[in-house]
């Protein structure tokens, strides 16, 4: 083979595995860097670099070392490498993706993409409008919140996340008189990370037409445990718990990344998808910035902070703010998954196609089935007095619903090699 063919073979090597290898898993990322002699030493020197913002802190021949270490590890497997929401040793990995990933460090301006992996999620609609369908006979006004939480009570996963986060987060503790904020904001990202997202959205996203209805919907997180205080600490400081966090910073990232508004998009959404907007709003849901409907006369959402006496930060704190109350991709994602909501609803309302056949279902009413909102969150609305808490904890998934990371990442080295060898065959012509 000559010198060109050997090139050749080598960039096209290398797109191969940048191709491949896209998307990999950090934990497996950071295992295969700490495991090469060239890749080990530089992570080392990056994490010495960002520990505690200490970069900064450095002489300049230090912070040369820490923008050669960051340039060199842009080519390894960290470069690119991603986490999923509610994985299990989330926070590690999210950790690694951030060790690399900086606003800017030592001159070098890395744009804060998105931490997580994409997931594409289809609402089931035609699921809950069975399970529903028979609690909208005789009745005048069909409560969207109602159907929803019966939806969520026959399904198992659904019913039981439920119920443990409404029991972490309606108990009083004995020796406060006041409700474990901690508790029951693990238990919220445990059911909004595990729980598909076609329970979780109409549950947090029915659409209601009357006062009633809508303080039901701002009770489904219950926020007199989860967020709110007596006063609502400033933005700016909540933002800064988030971010020194980093499973909220990411989330957060997630959050600005698909959500990010757009004027030239006809959606609002310059990513131009309802569905992980919606998902990533979720994902705040237990932090220090989570955020609810406002009140139960519109349907405007924001987390419980102001940006009252923000001084020298107040710009910067009305455009944190500005993402949850001035948002027309948020708002577009919100009024669209609720106008389908309701159109699913003029559907169910005839006759729904059973699962595996043509026939249709008689619709018959069975009140006694039927748990309300009423009935399970009772206790919830008197409001309690909290303090600010820093969110602490981590939102994991059983193993047995993850994918092995090493093995993926194993078939995909493998599919590297048979690649590498036909360009061989091919170049040498035999």
């Amino acid at each position: 083979m000559d010198l060109w063919g050997v090139h050749l073979l080598l960039l096209i090597t290398f797109a191969l595995l940048d191709v491949i290898l896209a998307g990999t898993d950090c934990l497996v990322a950071g295992d295969l860097c700490s495991s090469d002699e060239t890749c080990s030493p530089r992570l080392r020197t990056l994490r010495q670099c960002v520990a505690g913002n200490g970069s900064m802190k450095l002489g300049p021949g230090a912070r040369s070392q820490c923008a050669n270490a960051v340039s060199a590890l842009l080519s390894s497997p960290l470069h690119g490498c991603q986490c999923k929401r509610g994985m299990k040793k989330e926070k590690n990995c999210l950790s690694i993706y951030w060790s690399l990933h900086q606003s800017i460090i030592h001159g070098l301006n890395l744009v804060e993409s998105y931490p997580y992996e994409t997931v594409q999620r289809d609402y089931d609609y035609v699921r809950l409008a069975s399970i529903t369908a028979d609690s909208d006979v005789g009745m005048a006004t069909v409560n969207r919140c109602l159907d929803a939480a019966k939806a969520c009570n026959v399904d198992d996963l659904c019913q039981k996340l439920r119920t443990e986060y409404v029991s972490a987060c309606i108990k009083h503790t004995a020796k406060s008189g006041l409700c474990n904020r901690p508790k029951c904001n693990k238990a919220l990202r445990r059911f909004f990370d595990r729980v598909p997202a076609d329970y979780t959205h109409q549950l947090l996203f029915c659409p209601c037409t009357d006062t009633a209805c809508a303080e039901r919907r701002r009770q489904t997180i219950v926020p007199s445990c989860s967020y709110e205080s007596v006063d609502k600490p400033n933005c700016i400081t909540q933002m800064r718990i988030c971010k020194a966090d980093y499973v909220c910073r990411s989330r957060l990232a997630q959050f600005q990344y698909d959500c990010e508004p757009s004027e030239t998009s006809a959606s609002g959404c310059k990513q131009g998808n309802y569905g992980a907007c919606l998902l990533a709003y979720t994902g705040l849901i237990g932090s220090t910035i989570t955020p609810n409907y406002a009140d139960n006369s519109t349907s405007n959402v924001a987390p419980w902070c102001s940006c009252s006496a923000s001084g020298s930060t107040r710009e910067e704190c009305d455009h944190f703010l500005g993402y949850f109350t001035d948002n027309i991709c948020l708002k577009n994602a919100l009024v669209m998954f609720e106008s389908e909501t309701d159109q699913q609803s003029i559907v169910r309302q005839t006759s729904i196609p059973s699962h595996g056949s043509g026939e249709t279902w008689n619709i018959t009413s069975q009140p006694e089935t039927m748990e309300t909102m009423s009935n399970f969150l009772d206790t919830v609305i008197p409001t309690q007095i909290l303090g600010n808490e820093q969110l602490v904890g981590l939102s994991t998934l059983p193993s047995d619903s993850l994918h092995d990371s090493t093995s993926s990442h194993n078939l995909k080295l493998e599919a590297v090699f048979s690649l590498v060898l036909s360009l061989l065959h091919l170049l040498y012509g035999q």
